[in-house]
């Protein structure tokens, strides 16, 4: 049944759940700050560059036919590429609610360039560590935003290839599924496989909850993950054409990418549209309860100067206007108004882990994990004297982001456990396994606890050679080794043999994961499913391990287990 409206018109606050939420709204993203009052399908006249527009000039222009109608693409390097599908109509006309369906077309529609991104405040490059996954022309912003792209190696040739969904990351306020990062060209030739990236709504129109203004804005809280529902029906009812079984789909994302996985596996409309997940670095055991999410509704609507008489005209006021309402509330009061999805009651009864694995993904097989060092980019782009700590001057620091602990033994602790680490490394081990690690810990706990599919989990250790090393292993490094875009990701990871063995690494382990649900593959060691009992994790590094638990002394400590 489909989400698409008809109409145009927790409880569980520990320091360290408090800290990943803060980690993924927070995430630097890279998006586009103009703005497209057009269908947001760029010609190929102004839209492409290099071998595409090499491949355009050729005539070499593959053509699909989806429930819609007709979009071309063009080729590179043997692989078709769609860019700027149209799935949803137009958001300005369903602002606050459910996504529409788009209206038909008659005419062949050029899909050779990516859609609008959705409304977002633009941010910056992670300490530059994002810069070469930045497109060339970026997307312009504007509510209409509901396109997709896909890769495919063959259209409609009666194959049946795993479909691999891609949700980007930004938390849910920013960014978009057009990063050169997210290009799918070598994972669909690596793997003989489809990828799908997609664009959805953000921060304030995708998660701001006025469902207590009327029936009209039920489904306000949670706009956001009914666009990304509406891609995966568009998936599952046009992917055929594109050469992927619709029966074989994997969603997967990184941060705010590997939230929205969390999240969709405990929907309702969801289940059914996706076979495999996989969570990286994005384990999102709560969503944000129906009473807050309210209270920070009420204050951006006063601040607008409306009440439940006439509150309709949200609808039809200025974009700019709401956005700059809701961002003085969030300044000036600390509520966070469409900053995550609302437990509603409507889209939502329940928190997505927080008190065990949800059953609406019971037979879901899933793959999670993290980076060794998330925080290295989360916490040091934006505060670049951690990368100057010392022994002295770490515990008061450590404490800062983590009150509460014992700062000291927890020192003392990582000292003895890695007597070769430094007083900045340890800062980023310890404030990551906090928060992404233990939390993806506890997801993959409560998963495996349901024994009704596998579980595997990973750890990326390998540490970028960037900035003279200074980054170790951090967030997001490992989206350009998934996608098998080493190439496009030289400010993130450098390029080199050393790239490209983790990189292949990985892809394979992905394609192997959304082809039977099994990540192993000749190129790695043996990778055992997850029991709560042995933990085991692989360990991605140039020598590739498998280690039961590697984690937990730390979690003991940090969690207070004894």
């Amino acid at each position: 049944m489909r989400v698409f409206s008809t109409s145009s018109k927790s409880p569980f606050p520990t320091y360290r759940s408090v800290l990943l939420t803060s980690c993924l709204i927070s995430v630097l993203a890279l998006t586009g700050c103009g703005q497209n009052d057009g269908d947001g399908l760029v010609t190929a006249e102004g839209g492409v560059g290099g071998e595409t527009a090499d491949a355009l000039s050729e005539g070499n222009l593959p053509v699909a036919t989806t429930e819609y109608g007709q979009v071309r693409g063009y080729m590179e390097d043997d692989i078709n590429v769609f860019k700027g599908i149209r799935y949803g109509a137009d958001t300005a006309t369903t602002r606050f609610q459910a996504p529409a369906e788009p209206q038909p077309w008659q005419e062949v529609k050029d899909a050779t360039a990516y859609g609008n991104s959705c409304p977002q405040i633009p941010t910056g490059s992670g300490g530059g560590l994002f810069t070469s996954w930045k497109p060339d022309p970026e997307p312009a912003l504007s509510e209409d935003c509901l396109f997709l792209n896909v890769w495919t190696p063959a259209l409609s040739d009666g194959k049946k290839r795993p479909v691999m969904v891609w949700f980007h990351g930004g938390g849910f306020r920013s960014g978009n599924g057009s990063s050169n990062a997210y290009d799918g060209v070598r994972l669909a030739q690596r793997g003989d496989v489809v990828v799908v990236t997609v664009n959805h709504r953000l921060n304030y129109f995708g998660y701001m909850y006025l469902g207590e203004y009327g029936e009209k804005f039920a489904d306000s809280g949670n706009a956001g993950i009914l666009d990304l529902v509406a891609s995966l029906e568009w998936v599952r009812d046009n992917i055929a054409e594109f050469g992927g079984d619709p029966e074989n789909v994997l969603i997967f994302g990184e941060s705010g990418g590997g939230a929205k996985v969390s999240v969709l596996m405990a929907m309702d409309a969801a289940k059914g549209l996706f076979d495999r997940a996989v969570v990286q670095s994005g384990p999102a055991l709560t969503i944000m309860p129906k009473e807050s999410a309210a209270k920070a509704t009420e204050a951006v609507v006063a601040k607008l100067g409306l009440d439940e008489d006439n509150i309709e005209q949200i609808l039809t006021m200025p974009a700019s206007q709401i956005e700059e309402a809701a961002r003085e509330v969030a300044r000036s009061t600390g509520l966070e108004p469409g900053s995550r999805p609302v437990l509603d009651g409507e889209n939502f009864s329940r928190h997505p882990f927080a008190d065990g694995g949800p059953s609406q993904s019971a037979d879901v097989p899933l793959l999670i994990g993290t980076t060794r060092t998330e925080n290295s980019l989360l916490i040091g782009a934006r505060d670049p004297s951690t990368f100057d700590l010392t022994w002295e001057t770490l515990p008061a620091k450590l404490k800062e982001r983590l009150p509460g602990i014992d700062a000291e033994a927890v020192v003392k602790k990582y000292r003895e456990l890695h007597p070769d680490m430094g007083a900045p490394e340890l800062y980023f081990t310890a404030t990551t396994d906090a928060g992404f690690l233990n939390n993806s810990i506890e997801l993959a706990d409560q998963k495996a606890k349901q024994m009704a599919a596998p579980v595997y989990m990973y750890l990326l250790n390998w540490d970028t050679p960037v900035d003279g090393g200074k980054w170790f292993s951090p967030h997001a490094l490992e989206i350009g080794m998934v996608f098998d875009n080493v190439a496009k990701s030289e400010s993130m990871s450098g390029i080199g043999p050393e790239q490209q063995k983790i990189a292949t690494m990985m892809s394979e382990a992905w394609i192997a994961f959304a082809r039977t649900g099994n990540p192993n593959h000749e190129g790695i060691p043996q990778w055992p499913e997850y029991t709560v009992e042995e933990r085991p994790v692989m360990i991605f590094d140039l020598d590739p391990r498998v280690v039961d638990d590697p984690h937990g002394e730390q979690r003991k400590l940090l969690l207070d287990e004894g």
